[in-house]
């Protein structure tokens, strides 16, 4: 039998050159009758940071400028979504239903990416990749590289353009 995409989790750093990557997710999505869960994740402070933070500003402060982020971020999203339905798919955003739902999540990136592809029961992760190998791989890691090795999804992985 012939696997079934309904949902297709499309994980995100919204940086511009992350487009191409969008693109696949919904071609695959429009192929497949799917629809795409946008996720965008926050890594949080380290606790020195935190504890640092919290030190120099007044009480209160620090979660009034997290939650600021959060919707500047998730504004930030909406925006691009909207742009994108009208330069790439030719439609206005209202008629743009490929798109379920865009979320912002804090934590792990790749732990979250895969929590959050549980939560929407997503049947694929596409997401993009740098394409470090070695050294650099192993210094800096990989959220492509966690996410395909703790995944029992299937996983594609668009290569980003430098």
């Amino acid at each position: 039998m012939l696997p079934k995409i309904q949902k297709i989790l499309y994980a995100t750093d919204l940086e511009e050159h992350a487009r191409p990557v969008f693109r696949y997710a919904v071609s695959l999505a429009e192929r497949y009758s799917a629809t795409i869960v946008l996720l965008h994740v926050i890594e949080p402070l380290s606790p020195s940071a935190q504890s640092l933070v919290s030190s120099v500003l007044p009480e209160g402060m620090p979660e009034s400028l997290r939650k600021e982020g959060m919707q500047r971020v998730r504004n930030k999203i909406e925006d691009r979504l909207k742009q994108f339905c009208k330069d790439e798919l030719g439609m206005e955003p209202d008629d743009c239903r490929v798109i379920a739902d865009a979320r912002v999540a804090e934590g792990r990136i790749a732990a979250s990416i895969l929590a959050q592809a549980a939560d929407v029961k997503a049947e694929l992760i596409v997401m993009g990749t740098h394409g470090r190998t070695g050294v650099s791989e192993l210094f800096l890691g990989s959220v492509a590289h966690q996410v395909v090795h703790r995944s029992r999804l299937p996983v594609l992985l668009v290569p980003l353009e430098s």
